[in-house]
């Protein structure tokens, strides 16, 4: 034969086959959106570091947690910013907190709308670090309790879903056993299993004024550099309950989600993070690539890796091509 037979081009003639053929899809129900709540009325901050993000106030949020819905994304994620920070970050699981009484108004005010919270008291320390601290050491059991508390606020002030991001030992237990106990046993959790200590949080930390005052998080998150220990932090967390296990940040690790999905039959979520998101439109700005394909390009990879979910800032922006 002077050519071979397989010639691979001929499904990408027409836009007809290409679509037939498409391996990878998206849709609004991949994806979780993350937002940011503050004190105050009537507050809607642009983050600097994340064009087109916001720190909103209760109000303000619930008028957006509105819109995503409209636009069919099933869930948001929030992230709270205090008034008053202290070292054990006490007004994240204040009943009363910042988080709660955005889980409150989003329930009762837009139904229908899956409401996660992030369980971690990094956002509520005046020390900035995800645990207790003692004479500069993270306090890995300690802080459990912290964390279950949160946990069990969230839940009764009528969270869907918590997603305990601190990755301290044993969390993911002791949340469930908490969560159990009070008498939420229906309640999921989605636990940032394999995340990472990775530089692309940096604007994240801006937004939520989170950044350590002293040292890093290298002592818990993860080594960039392990593949291996990751799978083992994944399975650790399924052994102890977790019924959705997430790869943060996202583009970076697309080998461990590809793993984690050829591991576990539990869904797989990837946290597509502030400084992934921040890249992109940087470079959309400037006119280096073109920021929508980019945008849908990125996404597919996470969902083509084995990506079930994925939370991303570009959540409300990738629906609209969708559409």
């Amino acid at each position: 034969m002077a050519f071979p037979i397989q010639r691979l081009r001929r499904l990408r003639q027409q836009d007809s086959f290409r679509r037939m053929v498409r391996e990878t899809v998206l849709s609004p129900a991949d994806f979780i959106y993350p937002l940011f709540v503050v004190e105050g009325q009537g507050r809607r901050e642009e983050i600097g570091s994340m064009p087109g993000q916001f720190r909103l106030s209760v109000d303000l949020l619930v008028k957006e947690a509105a819109e995503v819905k409209a636009l069919g994304i099933p869930a948001i994620i929030l992230f709270g910013i205090p008034a008053k920070k202290d070292d054990r970050g006490s007004s994240g699981y204040d009943p009363n907190g910042i988080v709660q009484r955005a889980i409150k108004a989003v329930k009762d005010q837009v139904p229908g709308l899956a409401v996660i919270t992030d369980v971690c008291i990094d956002e509520y320390t005046d020390h900035g670090h995800c645990g207790i601290v003692k004479d500069g050491k993270i306090l890995n059991d300690e802080t459990l309790e912290c964390l279950r508390t949160m946990a069990r606020t969230h839940a009764e002030a009528g969270a869907d879903m918590v997603a305990p991001s601190d990755m301290m030992d044993g969390r993911v237990a002791a949340i469930r056993a908490e969560l159990d106990q009070a008498g939420f046993p229906e309640l999921p959790i989605m636990a940032y299993a394999a995340k990472f200590s990775s530089c692309f949080y940096a604007p994240f930390r801006d937004a939520a004024y989170s950044s350590p005052q002293f040292g890093d998080r290298q002592s818990y998150q993860m080594d960039p550099a392990n593949g291996r220990e990751a799978l083992r932090e994944i399975d650790s967390d399924v052994e102890e309950g977790a019924d959705i296990v997430m790869v943060k940040p996202a583009m970076p690790y697309l080998d461990i989600i590809a793993q984690a999905r050829a591991r576990t039959l539990l869904p797989i979520a990837a946290y597509q993070v502030s400084g992934e998101y921040s890249m992109i439109k940087a470079a959309g700005r400037a006119g280096w690539l073109d920021e929508t394909r980019a945008m849908m390009e990125s996404l597919l990879s996470i969902r083509r890796a084995g990506a079930d979910l994925i939370l991303t800032y570009f959540a409300k922006d990738a629906v609209r091509q969708l559409h």
